[in-house]
């Protein structure tokens, strides 16, 4: 397949916009940091495969072939970036009184309906657990202690960042500011502030639902060693792209790569892809403030997945978006009036017409200037012709050929309403036709009114609440 369209990245690592080229010829491989299984992902959680999805999207739409993995933290994972507190997986299990298989697969299941709620392509993507590749991770432990770069202290394997100069180069991280503002609990044992766990050891008073035996000692990986073991067994090293959130420069990103380059004296990735954070109503989304919401949230408010998603392709990926339930029932409504539209020419068999060349010149010239999202839904509300639109939501994702079959989708409930009104209307019985209008749409419906016809249709508020 030949590759049609150049695509310019912004590289984190280079802090520089650049073109794409991948390693292989005609074969792209993104590893993209995914959820710890604890809980729930919520919707700030998710702009990542969103964003990662439509990068993904385009890369095959410029002629190349993907090749995706997306972790799955199912250990290691403690409640503190500095390498102390508990695992999050195991504190779950213990508060729910089950064991940490249970909570992993039941929240690892709830992570993969939402990627399907989002329309995220998984096709042929790998989702490795860190619970089945402690052996790859031992390897490359093994690997850091014979060349030098990793020491042991009295809670585990450390990897000292003293011994690798370019720490801190992903993000241009400052590394005088983050010792100076070091927290007064970071273990004094370590060489180094930034130095972090390879490998914990488990406390001997206890017992982990979930510890391996290792030349060092019983215990459980670092978080960060999972990502490297399972990215160069899976992608090789170095790869083309790795993606995650914003969050996990200073410390995750940069750990990876510390180690990575360290054990293989070659890069991890050639390109470092990261999207901004989102907030909620103008604060950072916390437990205190109450305004963490899932997908799940958003269905049974009446958002339908997609119209969120539709929501977040209005910000670029590297811009902060604020979620507020205005902005995202604005959205909704746009975004019902584009499908409203295509169904329109579905009916009037103008979806398979001709492409109109500048549409389509101006969202792939958007989408090659680092995945411009903004402008591409700009263009797609002022597209005249549904061919257009089947091409521009390959790589929008928003699945709009689907949703406009799904609107007319009636029952036959609403169906026998719609004869009564179209009698009355007949009679030029207005009231009568009015008191069945309001019937419909309490029901979740919209009707549009033509000199001798209704349509009625669905609403994205309506179907949202049939998903959950």
């Amino acid at each position: 397949m030949d590759v049609t369209m150049d695509i310019y990245l912004n590289n984190t690592l280079t802090r520089k916009k650049e073109k794409f080229v991948p390693i292989k010829k005609e074969e792209v491989g993104i590893y993209s940091c995914g959820p710890t299984v604890y809980f729930f992902p919520h919707i700030g959680n998710m702009r990542a495969y969103v964003f990662a999805d439509v990068l993904r999207r385009s890369l095959e739409y410029s002629g190349l072939k993907v090749k995706q993995v997306i972790n799955i933290t199912d250990v290691g994972h403690l409640t503190s970036n500095q390498d102390s507190g508990e695992d999050k997986i195991e504190q779950t299990a213990k508060k729910e009184g089950k064991t940490a298989g249970e909570i992993t697969k039941f929240y690892e299941e709830a992570f993969y309906k939402d990627l399907a709620d989002l329309n995220i392509e998984i096709k042929d993507t790998k989702f490795p657990r860190a619970t089945e590749h402690i052996v790859e991770q031992i390897e490359i432990i093994k690997i850091l202690e014979e060349k030098g770069f990793a020491y042991k202290i009295s809670d585990g394997i450390y990897f000292d960042t003293s011994k690798f100069k370019d720490y801190g180069k992903l993000g241009n991280i400052n590394l005088k500011e983050q010792k100076e503002g070091a927290r007064v609990e970071i273990n004094n044992e370590k060489k180094n502030p930034t130095d972090f766990a390879l490998w914990k050891f488990s406390k001997p008073e206890e017992k982990r639902l979930q510890e391996w035996p290792s030349p060092w000692g019983t215990g459980f990986p670092g978080w960060h060693i999972e990502c490297s073991a399972m990215s160069r067994k899976y992608l090789g090293q170095p790869f083309d792209i790795h993606t995650g959130g914003i969050d996990h420069i200073p410390v995750h990103h940069n750990n990876e790569i510390a180690q990575s380059e360290c054990a293989f004296s070659v890069p991890l990735a050639n390109f470092w892809l990261h999207n901004e954070f989102l907030t909620v109503e103008g604060e950072k989304m916390s437990k205190s403030l109450g305004n963490i919401f899932t997908i799940s949230d958003l269905k049974e408010r009446g958002v339908h997945p997609l119209s969120f998603r539709y929501w977040l392709l209005t910000s670029h990926y590297r811009s902060p978006a604020n979620f507020t339930w205005e902005s995202v029932f604005g959205a909704q409504t746009a975004f019902e009036k584009i499908i409203v539209k295509y169904s329109d020419w579905v009916e009037t068999e103008y979806v398979e017409g001709a492409l109109n060349d500048s549409d389509v010149k101006q969202f792939e010239e958007a989408i090659a200037d680092d995945l411009n999202t903004p402008i591409v839904i700009a263009i797609l509300q002022k597209v005249s012709g549904g061919a257009v639109v089947n091409k521009m939501d390959k790589i929008l994702g928003l699945n709009i050929k689907v949703l406009a079959e799904q609107l007319r989708d009636i029952p036959d409930e609403i169906s026998k309403l719609q004869e009564e009104r179209d009698n009355v209307r007949a009679d030029k019985d207005w009231k009568k036709s009015d008191e069945i209008r309001g019937t419909i749409e309490q029901k979740g419906y919209t009707v549009f009114d033509s000199s001798d016809k209704s349509v009625i249709l669905k609403t994205l508020s309506l179907l949202a609440k049939e998903r959950n």
